[in-house]
């Protein structure tokens, strides 16, 4: 199934969801809608929200409150990408300069702090103590997940199981918190919410881990960042700790020059070395591997299209242009 078709199905919530985030930056500050706007109109494809409105769906909620909660779900990742712009001197995001390049980091870290603060103020009038637990355990993980990466910023010994942990709270943690809330929406039996939370942190895992891959396969146009810049941050991703265990003694220490002094002509080298041991291929088979432990999580529920959907969104994590 083509994702076309999945985004096609949604059409009309995800235009309603993007009505309900122009309410949720509204404010007596005139700097919030006005940072809130240019976010807005930078595009994203609403991917968590479509993984909410998706598991609902699945779930068989016929209500009105999975439009606002994918709304709360975006607006939590977007006060995420504010801050992590700011941590990571990012100057791009979504092809367009980031934020904080545009009105500086104070303005854009206090504005990522509104939108963590009125997202769970939203939240809280559900009067749910499941959902809340569920977005208190995203926003947690995920700054505990950044803190992760920071701490083992150009550390070439970190290991694979170390690189998991930290995507899975980066960025599966909240896609998981977004189908587990779909399912809490129409009180699911217990085993299928917990399938839809698993389904959403292994779709949301492959989906960093094959966003890290296509850092070394995609140019500016296709991502929305330059090739190789997240070895010039010094992220240490799959694509690098696959070649570490492959290469020769003499490489490996190239490789911890290159990662400590980042050069173009470093970055073209790490590129030939990738293509020797066929690093990105390794790494992608073990994304595919994680979307098949995913698409698994659903067997507990039917075959409807509903459930065709979640496995197209679980597909595409690595189906993107490369």
């Amino acid at each position: 199934m083509d994702i076309k078709k999945v985004f096609n199905a949604y059409d009309t919530d995800l235009r309603l969801v993007e009505t309900e985030l122009g309410e949720l930056f509204k404010s007596d500050a005139p700097l919030i809608p006005l940072v809130g706007k240019y976010l807005l109109e930078s595009g994203g494809k609403r991917l968590r929200p479509l993984f909410l409105l998706s598991s609902a769906r699945l779930a068989g909620y016929k209500g009105p409150d999975h439009i606002i909660l994918a709304g709360i779900i975006e607006l939590i990742h977007m006060a995420s990408l504010l801050h992590d712009d700011v941590v990571d001197g990012a100057k791009i995001r979504r092809g367009m300069p980031a934020a904080h390049s545009v009105w500086g980091n104070q303005v854009v870290i206090l504005v990522g702090d509104f939108l963590y603060s009125n997202a769970l103020k939203k939240a809280v009038s559900f009067r749910s103590q499941r959902i809340m637990e569920a977005l208190s355990e995203a926003t947690t993980s995920m700054t505990e997940g950044e803190i992760l990466q920071l701490q083992k910023t150009s550390d070439i010994s970190i290991t694979e199981d170390e690189y998991i942990k930290i995507i899975s709270a980066k960025t599966g943690i909240l896609i998981s918190a977004a189908c587990r809330i779909g399912a809490i929406l129409n009180l699911c039996s217990s085993p299928e919410e917990n399938a839809l939370a698993r389904f959403g942190l292994k779709s949301g895992t492959a989906f960093q881990m094959a966003d890290d891959i296509l850092d070394y396969m995609a140019e500016e146009n296709e991502l929305g960042k330059r090739l190789g810049k997240d070895i010039e941050e010094g992220k240490i991703t799959l694509p690098l700790i696959y070649l570490f265990k492959n290469a020769s003694d003499t490489e490996k220490e190239e490789i911890k020059l290159i990662i400590e002094n980042f050069s173009e002509a470093g970055l073209r080298r790490v590129l030939a070395l990738f293509k020797r041991y066929s690093v990105l291929e390794e790494s992608l088979k073990r994304a595919q591997d994680i979307v098949n432990e995913a698409k698994a999580e659903l067997s507990v529920f039917p075959d409807s299209p509903e459930r065709d959907y979640m496995l197209c969104l679980a597909d595409y994590a690595i189906s993107r242009e490369k």
